[in-house]
């Protein structure tokens, strides 16, 4: 079953890219080059949303490649302008959410608009040929989707026999102009070299982890018995280590992986 699309906002005239996007650019030299250190000279990066190029330049200091995304026209002019002499960068003018993910191997780094993060994490999860993405995004969000208040979103468990979602570092608001409302984080998307399950599998665990997300009973196996017999649910959930009791968010992925393989055995 393929990830639901979800429509965009209506965009009202009048008002900015930037203030629409909640984007909020990185002020911090020395920040950007730490969120550049990882790329490799053999690396093909693609950024969303590079704003001024805060980012970009450290990009180009050590990527094969840098293809970036800039709806906004008047900072696509200024990427022009200050990079466009690079052989080995890329501009297009339009909206990252509508590109094409390239064929080869790619990485995503970027300093996310906070207003479409959801978004731009589905597109990552979507492209079959990235490698991992590093998305500077909310605070709350990064820990909201790496459980790091304890519960789980839908969203990570649904990736997880992919991708490995993990929590980097946090980067405080005054580390961004404007100043945001709140922090910021950034998230690591990894994908696996091999999935957790078969691939045939695929659509099935996310059929099961949309059945249990419905809420319905108040619990991971309570929601199950809609489709399950109670004894099998029971069992099943024994056997992943699941508590009878437990709410749905509290369940970690790598037993809804268990869970998984416990029913389909």
């Amino acid at each position: 079953m393929s990830r639901s699309q979800f429509p965009r906002a209506r965009e009202s005239r009048g008002v900015s890219d930037r203030k629409r996007l909640s984007q909020n650019f990185l002020a911090d030299a020395h920040l950007a080059r730490r969120l550049a250190a990882d790329v490799g000279p053999d690396d093909l990066v693609v950024e969303a949303g590079p704003g001024g190029g805060m980012l970009t330049g450290p990009l180009l200091d050590r990527a094969r490649r840098v293809i970036a995304y800039e709806k906004d026209r008047h900072f696509a002019e200024r990427l022009r302008s200050r990079f466009g002499h690079h052989e080995h960068f890329r501009l297009h003018t339009g909206d990252f959410r509508d590109a094409r993910p390239p064929r080869e191997p790619f990485r995503v780094v970027a300093n996310v608009p906070f207003a479409i993060t959801t978004d731009i994490v589905r597109w990552c999860l979507d492209a079959r040929s990235l490698t991992t993405a590093s998305l500077v995004v909310q605070l709350e969000f990064a820990r909201k989707h790496t459980g790091d208040y304890g519960r789980w979103s839908k969203l990570a468990v649904d990736a997880w026999p992919e991708h490995e979602l993990a929590l980097g570092m946090r980067i405080g608001r005054h580390r961004f102009r404007p100043v945001p409302k709140v922090d910021a984080a950034v998230l690591h998307l990894r994908r696996r070299p091999e999935p957790l399950l078969p691939r045939r599998d695929l659509a099935d665990y996310r059929d099961l982890v949309a059945l249990g997300f419905t809420g319905i009973g108040g619990s991971l196996a309570a929601s199950l018995r809609q489709a399950v017999p109670a004894r099998a649910a029971a069992r099943a959930c024994a056997e992943a280590g699941i508590a009878k009791d437990a709410p749905v968010g509290l369940v970690p992925p790598d037993r809804w992986i268990a869970l998984y393989k416990a029913l389909t055995r």
